[in-house]
């Protein structure tokens, strides 16, 4: 039994160390690429077109994985996710041109996705719903890590342009060899409804879980967003790279310090009361933001807090989804938690480009706003439903026909 527990432990931290490499890679990836273009006089447009790969990759490949996954299991899906991930981060020094970049950002995209669904997905099935807020913390708390690291390396374009990259390519070399230390295994089977083929599928963890799926949507949103434009918006505001990487990675550590406790609250005071604190919280400090966005110190201090308060979104709706779904539909929910986690990243990126062309004179950090001020109407919404429909349904039980 001890020996079973050691192993299980051993797996959990080999794959979160996997998720932190993969998390270092996109922090870096995303700002590095953006400041060359910018610095090349690409537009604002067309450079978040660019940073749009990655998240098409994730699109493309999302309706294909989760058949090879209940067939293969876990253990081959990471593998072949992150080799292709090493190759194209690999390749990006060898040719400086926008139209190879956005093929090496899918092909990133596609192992990027390969490699989260099948370890977030290998964990939310081996885990029980009492303890997996913890565990699904941590999994975001590796991830945080490294995307708040990643932006501290911009700062070697200064050395050599190829060198961020080829950190990068190695380091996720040496993370892909761990899993070989692991043994494959497969989600459970199907039954049920969920024996269902092709959408169906999909409509059946979509109706029990749609809610869920926002944090994700909108941190994919907030995360590309801020990683791929902010340094664009900033350096239009007379900030310097290295101040702009401190920016970025202040917003990544405060996602870190909040991590474990807010999963550890969503276990105990349930997933949707954490999510509205953290969009509320959200809302009012990106409003604020954008007042002083003149300041550096003001505007790190509330990237800061901003993490805190929405640096969970993502890991917090995986395991509320977990928390609605049938265990057998895991890796269908967890699929669709990568879908809109990547349909809020697609949009940031274009969606904020076409802002800063058009908006100009009205701060980024609006659109920020706006974006979680919506989500959270929506969960507000959601939550007064379910109230409603429980007071509707208690009441109908104390009426004596």
């Amino acid at each position: 039994m001890n020996i079973i527990s050691n192993y299980e432990q051993r797996k959990f931290w080999i794959l979160v160390i996997i998720v932190a490499i993969s998390g270092f890679s996109q922090g870096m990836l995303m700002p590095l690429i953006s400041v060359i273009f910018e610095t090349d006089g690409v537009s604002s447009f067309l450079n978040g077109l660019n940073a749009t790969g990655l998240y098409i990759g994730t699109l493309l490949i999302s309706p294909f994985i989760e058949q090879p996954l209940r067939k293969y299991g876990y253990k081959p899906i990471i593998l072949i996710g992150g080799g292709l991930v090493f190759v194209s981060l690999f390749l990006f020094p060898f040719w400086q041109s926008a139209t190879f970049w956005f093929i090496l950002r899918m092909l990133v995209g596609i192992g990027d996705h390969a490699l989260h669904f099948s370890t977030q997905t290998w964990i939310t099935s081996d885990t029980n719903n009492g303890n997996l807020g913890k565990k699904m913390s941590i999994y975001g708390l590796s991830f945080s890590v490294g995307f708040a690291v990643g932006p501290l390396f911009v700062n070697l374009l200064e050395i050599s342009e190829a060198l961020p990259f080829i950190i990068s390519s190695v380091l996720c070399l040496l993370a892909w060899s761990l899993v070989f230390f692991v043994k494959n295994e497969h989600p459970e089977a199907l039954k049920g409804d969920a024996t269902s083929t092709g959408w169906n599928r999909y409509k059946f963890a979509f109706k029990y879980a749609w809610i869920a799926f926002l944090p994700p949507f909108v941190y994919g949103f907030l995360e590309s967003s801020i990683h791929s434009l902010f340094p664009v918006y900033a350096l239009r505001l007379d900030f310097e790279v290295a101040t702009v990487s401190v920016m970025l990675a202040a917003f990544s550590v405060g996602a870190i310090v909040t991590q474990l406790p807010f999963g550890i609250l969503g276990d105990k005071i349930g997933r949707s009361n954490v999510i509205i604190g953290g969009l509320t919280s959200g809302t009012i400090l990106f409003f604020i933001c954008s007042q002083f966005e003149q300041s550096a110190l003001i505007v790190t201090t509330i990237f800061a807090l901003a993490g805190m308060s929405v640096g969970s979104l993502f890991s917090l709706g995986i395991t509320y989804m977990a928390d609605l779904t049938p265990k057998e539909l895991l890796p269908t929910g967890n699929l669709l938690c990568g879908i809109f986690f990547s349909l809020g990243s697609l949009s940031g990126p274009t969606f904020g480009g076409l802002y800063l062309q058009v908006a100009q004179g009205v701060s980024f950090l609006l659109l920020i706003a706006c974006v979680l001020g919506v989500t959270l109407c929506a969960n507000l919404f959601y939550k007064n439903k379910i109230l409603v429909l429980l007071l509707h349904h208690t009441l109908l039980e104390n009426i004596d026909f």
